[in-house]
């Protein structure tokens, strides 16, 4: 199961049609900011959910800037192997072994993902 499907999984509702309507939960690439991207489906408040999770975590975690934290948030591997096959998941072109360059532009382009499927995202985590 790739990277981005296991973050949606402990973000997103159990059969939330993001997550229902692929095995892979593979993102789309179309952003629709300005309506809900399933129909008759309420958008998953992402800094809320995230916000409830980080209260219930005895770690003092900065997942709102941190890929890495926001991994360890959601109990998912925040290796650096890890954070590379996510990279290459999200089509990062960027070079992997400039790790604080990469972490910046994965932890924006997963909130950007989120959002696009079916996420609500404050626009200063997407951007």
């Amino acid at each position: 199961m790739s990277v981005f499907s296991n973050i949606m999984r402990k973000i997103f509702p159990v059969g939330h049609p993001a997550i229902a309507s692929s095995p892979a939960a593979a993102p789309t690439t179309k952003p629709s900011p300005a309506r809900e991207p399933f129909s008759g489906t309420p958008a998953v408040d992402v800094e809320a959910t995230l916000n409830t999770l980080a209260r219930k975590n005895s770690q003092k975690l900065n997942w709102k800037t941190s890929i890495v934290d926001l991994l360890k948030l959601l109990e998912l591997d925040s290796s650096m192997e890890a954070r590379k096959s996510l990279a290459q998941e999200l089509h990062y072109t960027g070079d992997m072994n400039d790790s604080a360059g990469m972490n910046i532009w994965l932890h924006k382009q997963v909130m950007t993902k989120l959002a696009e499927n079916g996420g609500t995202v404050p626009d200063d985590l997407k951007h």
